[in-house]
């Protein structure tokens, strides 16, 4: 089982490039217990891509999901307090 929840949503905008991306990340618990990394990725206001990651430790799962995490930081994402954030599917 997790020890936490993790959930991040971040937003990467630029109204001269008409940009408007999101970039959301959770670990959830699988029906066998196993800690499950849930990505999804797309232009604000559609449903956007996913791409789910299955581990056998809850470590290696928060290892990546901070990996990410830096990895989006570095290209501009930040959270946006003002918007409402949708469960992730």
């Amino acid at each position: 089982m997790l020890s936490q929840p993790y959930q991040l949503y971040i937003e990467r905008t630029d109204a001269t490039k008409n940009m408007a991306r999101f970039y959301a990340l959770a670990i959830e618990p699988t029906l066998f217990g196993t800690p499950c990394l849930t990505r999804r990725w797309g232009r604000i206001g559609t449903s956007g891509r996913a791409m789910v990651h299955h581990f056998d430790r809850e470590e290696d799962a928060v290892r990546l999901f901070l990996d990410l995490l830096r990895t989006k930081r570095s290209r501009g994402y930040r959270p946006n307090a003002s918007v409402q954030r949708e469960r992730m599917a």
